[in-house]
């Protein structure tokens, strides 16, 4: 037999998608994280493909990534862990394995590709090469000496550049083929 929610004094749950987002874009924010440091992400993952890409063409794919909502769900609840481990109120196990980036906890790569997956398979290989080098501002987040901990956020970024990458790689090719459909 199931049981069943008392509707007369349970609050109705409605999901309110641009709070959600204007959180997203506030913790980001806080986190010291701007759209354009991960555009400049973009840009070095893609300049060598699409020469003519431009800087707010990579602004513009970041913002299309964010508006995602398994983008926002990702970004919130990492940026939340980080934040737990800051304060010390992670059960110590796993205290220990978050502020120190442990390498074998492999959950802020997990939560890293629920974004990447998000514009396909390519966004694997841009997110492991952006994740190998840590260039831009992946440096700045795994900077242990800053006093904050970003074992998810940094991963986090990476997926988000890596999603905006692989968002760019897929509308180039659709232009292609468009064009050589056209001749």
């Amino acid at each position: 037999m199931s049981e069943q929610k008392d509707t007369r004094t349970a609050k109705a749950y409605s999901l309110d998608s641009e709070k959600v987002e204007a959180e997203t874009r506030e913790w980001l924010r806080k986190r010291g994280v701007r759209v354009e440091d991960i555009a400049e992400l973009v840009m070095f993952l893609q300049q060598n493909y699409f020469p003519e890409l431009t800087i707010d063409y990579c602004i513009y794919n970041v913002e299309q990534v964010l508006s995602k909502r398994e983008v926002q769900n990702a970004v919130l609840t990492g940026i939340q862990l980080d934040i737990m481990a800051e304060e010390g109120k992670l059960t110590p196990a796993l205290q220990e394995m978050i502020e120190n980036d442990e390498g074998l906890y492999g959950v802020d790569e997990i939560l890293a590709f629920s974004i990447v997956n998000v514009y396909g398979s390519i966004g694997f290989t841009n997110y492991g090469y952006v994740d190998k080098l840590k260039p831009g501002i992946l440096e700045r987040l795994n900077n242990k000496d800053s006093g904050q901990i970003h074992t998810f956020l940094d991963d986090i970024v990476g997926a988000i550049a890596a999603a905006a990458s692989s968002r760019i790689a897929h509308r180039k090719q659709a232009e292609r083929e468009q064009e050589m459909q056209s001749l």
